[in-house]
């Protein structure tokens, strides 16, 4: 299949084309969420699979997407999309706080979403892995994102005297590995540990990067 085939215009059913275009592209996700994050997992699952698992025909997934890929992708995003969102929301919420109370915040609502359900750690951290060259360079995309949040809330802090004042890119990349690698472990029961002494020890990670040994808040 070169592309997608043509979806149908006008409205039916009191809705427009493009409603029905984004109702049936939530489907399809919401199935790829089940197939690809659960069994039997992305490499596994068909198209007629995936097709049936929405409710939906083969025509209409070709008329929304291209290739099963194209789905993962559009998922990854979509589960990142939602961390990513509670992330923002937790920092609007958190901004008045002091410096360790902000950074438990933000962390507690990261790990909330995306552990909020098995699929979507596996979709982040395991069917994402070596699909394609295409997907590898959305993941590293997506994690260099999650740095720069990391790297722009870590120089507002340094600007209020919180942090140490540096250039963090090197320090947040290597522990963004540390959030990902921990996350998936503890999801697959491999960490015996609750949620939050997860979450605890990651803040204590960043703490230390944020404030090193010598130094001390402008405050002190």
């Amino acid at each position: 299949m070169v592309g997608r085939l043509r979806a149908p215009t006008g409205r039916y059913g009191g809705k427009s084309a493009a409603q029905r275009q984004a109702e049936r592209r939530l489907r399809f996700l919401a199935a790829a969420l089940q197939l690809f994050g659960d069994a039997p997992g992305f490499r596994a699952t068909t198209v007629a699979a995936l097709s049936e698992a929405a409710g939906l025909s083969t025509r209409q997934f070709y008329e929304e997407f291209r290739t099963l890929e194209d789905v993962l992708a559009a998922l990854h995003l979509q589960v990142n999309g939602w961390a990513e969102r509670a992330v923002l929301d937790a920092v609007a919420e958190a901004g008045a706080l002091p410096l360790a109370e902000r950074v438990t915040a933000l962390f507690r609502a990261y790990a909330a979403s995306v552990t909020a359900d098995p699929r979507r750690v596996r979709i982040t951290f395991v069917e994402i892995i070596g699909v394609s060259p295409r997907l590898e360079e959305q993941r590293l995309a997506r994690r260099s994102h999650w740095v720069d949040l990391i790297c722009a809330e870590a120089d507002a802090a340094a600007a209020r005297g919180e942090a140490a004042p540096r250039d963090y890119r090197i320090a947040a990349t290597a522990f963004i590995g540390s959030v990902n690698g921990l996350l998936h472990d503890w999801s697959a029961g491999w960490v015996e540990a609750t949620l939050d002494e997860v979450v605890d020890e990651l803040v204590r990670q960043l703490l230390s990067i944020l404030r090193p040994p010598g130094w001390k808040p402008a405050s002190a």
